[in-house]
């Protein structure tokens, strides 16, 4: 326990160094501020923009800040995804490339607490840079339209993190499996995205899939709570988030180790 703790400090340490804690909150900030800031004021940005006839009246729905909130999450599921990709590719290779990996592995280090500190810390920091940007989304969307239930923010952001995780997950096994940060961001891109794609496709066969939390996620915002399939959603992708944990670790034991 005290091994892990000490990598998962310098899995902190390193990624406050290299910026990570700065840009990747600013980032997810930037984000979701721009969604009920820029609804809010679309009116007045149609009108700037010119080339409509005189006498143009425009008038847009003022939708209600649960659609606002929930038009957020979706651009975290596209913008945010690559992010987090970024943030977290170079976690395993750097150290590789480096010769870093090979200083902490003569020490007594076992394989799952190298790999549950990295897993730990880039998902750390992955949740605090979406609670800091969801929470001034929040904030935004009930100065600008009509409040929303706390209770409702808290449970989508809940749903939402467990999203963030896989990725997360995703991102460590693949971490192991190449040695190339551009390889690693690649293959998970490809993972996630086709995931994505089979889900909307076969949306029957895949009511199982972890990127149908994002659609639960705002359903809990729009209508209180989950959509059909709900609980299987969420126990796949925990036990999906952990099986990949578990075959990063069997990799790392027997490519690092002998």
């Amino acid at each position: 326990m005290k091994n892990y703790v000490t990598l998962l400090q310098k899995e902190l340490t390193e990624s406050f160094r290299n910026g990570k804690w700065i840009w990747l909150p600013i980032a997810f900030m930037i984000i979701g501020i721009s969604q009920p800031i820029t609804t809010y004021y679309m009116p007045q940005i149609l009108e700037s923009a010119g080339n409509l006839p005189e006498g143009t009246v425009i008038e847009i729905p003022v939708p209600s800040g649960s659609e606002v909130l929930a038009t957020t999450l979706s651009q975290f599921g596209t913008i945010g995804s690559l992010l987090f990709v970024l943030a977290a590719m170079g976690v395993i290779a750097n150290e590789r490339q480096n010769g870093a990996l090979t200083l902490v592995m003569v020490r007594p280090v076992s394989a799952i607490q190298y790999i549950a500190s990295k897993w730990t810390g880039q998902i750390l920091i992955a949740l605090i840079a979406f609670l800091l940007s969801y929470g001034l989304t929040f904030y935004y969307t009930n100065l600008l339209f009509d409040p929303i239930e706390w209770e409702l923010v808290i449970s989508s952001f809940l749903i939402y993190s467990l999203w963030i995780i896989f990725i997360i997950s995703v991102l460590i096994l693949a971490g192991t499996l190449l040695k190339s940060a551009s390889g690693i961001a690649a293959v998970s891109i490809v993972v996630l995205g086709g995931l994505s794609v089979v889900s909307n496709l076969f949306t029957k066969y895949t009511a199982w899939s972890p990127t149908n939390l994002r659609a639960h996620a705002s359903a809990i915002l729009i209508d209180g709570k989950l959509l059909d399939h709900g609980l299987t959603v969420i126990i796949t992708t925990i036990a999906l988030s952990l099986l990949c944990l578990i075959l990063a670790t069997a990799r790392f034991r027997r490519f690092e180790r002998y």
